[in-house]
C-alpha cells in the first residue's frame, strides 16, 4: 500500500464507519496519546524500565498503526499529500546530511 493509498483507505473508513473526522485539535491530542502508548511499550520492552504484566500482551505494531492512522487523518484534514511530503523531506535530508552521519564518530564506534 502506498502512502496515498493509505490516506484514501483512512478517508474511506472515516466516511463509512467514523461518521466524520474529529476536529484537528482533537486528532492532535489523540496523536499525542497514541505516541505515548508507543513510548510506554518501547521504554518498558527495550529500555530500562520493567514491563508490567498488563503491558506484556500489548502489540507494538498495532500501537504504531494507531499513530499512523491518526497522522493520516490529520494529513487528510489539512490537505497534505504525505507521499509527496515524505519524498521532499527525504530529498532535503539527503542534501543536508549526505555525509554528516558518516563523519559522526559517535555512530562509527
Amino acid at each position: 500500500m502506498t502512502i496515498n493509498e493509505a490516506q484514501k483507505a483512512v478517508d474511506d473508513w472515516i466516511q463509512e464507519f467514523g461518521v466524520r473526522y474529529f476536529n484537528e485539535l482533537t486528532n492532535m491530542a489523540m496523536l499525542t496519546e497514541e505516541v505515548g502508548e508507543v513510548a510506554r511499550i518501547i521504554a518498558r520492552r527495550y529500555g530500562e524500565q520493567s514491563e508490567k504484566e498488563s503491558d506484556k500482551e500489548k502489540d507494538l505494531g498495532d500501537e504504531m498503526a494507531d499513530v499512523l492512522f491518526v497522522l493520516l487523518c490529520l494529513a487528510n484534514q489539512t490537505n497534505i499529500d504525505l507521499e509527496a511530503s515524505l519524498k521532499k523531506n527525504l530529498d532535503k535530508k539527503t542534501q543536508r546530511d549526505f555525509d554528516r552521519h558518516k563523519k559522526n564518530t559517535k555512530l562509527n564506534s
